[in-house]
């Protein structure tokens, strides 16, 4: 498995995987799944400092195969909070349990670092314990919990806020 930029050629496979979450979980506080011309522009939106990689298992000779993205997102839009990001990691349901949400957030990690953040926080729906033990054991500590921000499926979603400072 390789570890790479996204590329707007990745925007097909990323929109799946996203909108399977929008569409069957509460993992994404999304409510409309986003067409491809969106997806192209989220991802040339984040070719800068707030990146968006991507998990490919194909052979380097052949088409790729994304399995997995994470991303890193403005955390607030006052220059103060410039040097902190958030984060977001998303696995395709056939992949989970491989190691791809390790390789992508330990890789999100590692470019926030290259482009000079100093802080990312994870926003994590409440419940959600595997994610909440994976950003656990990548060094990100549990800073706070936020009852009932959020509402998909007819449920109140609470947030589990983590944070790693670089």
């Amino acid at each position: 498995m390789i570890i790479r930029p996204a590329t707007v050629e990745d925007a097909p496979a990323v929109l799946a995987i996203y909108n399977h979450e929008v569409e069957h979980s509460v993992v994404t506080f999304d409510l409309v799944p986003r067409s491809l011309e969106e997806q192209r522009s989220w991802i040339a939106d984040r070719s800068g400092a707030h990146a968006a990689i991507v998990a490919d298992r194909a052979a380097p000779a052949s088409a790729p195969e994304v399995v997995g993205f994470a991303s890193l997102s403005p955390y607030r839009d006052r220059p103060a909070y410039a040097t902190t990001a958030e984060t977001s990691v998303y696995v395709a349901a056939d992949a989970r349990g491989q190691g791809v949400g390790r390789a992508l957030l330990e890789g999100i990690v590692d470019t926030a670092r290259a482009h000079g953040f100093h802080a990312l926080v994870a926003r994590i729906v409440g419940g959600h314990e595997a994610s909440i033990r994976l950003h656990e054991s990548a060094g990100f500590e549990v800073v706070g919990h936020e009852r009932e921000v959020g509402r998909k499926f007819g449920r109140w979603l609470d947030v589990t806020v983590a944070e790693l400072l670089l």
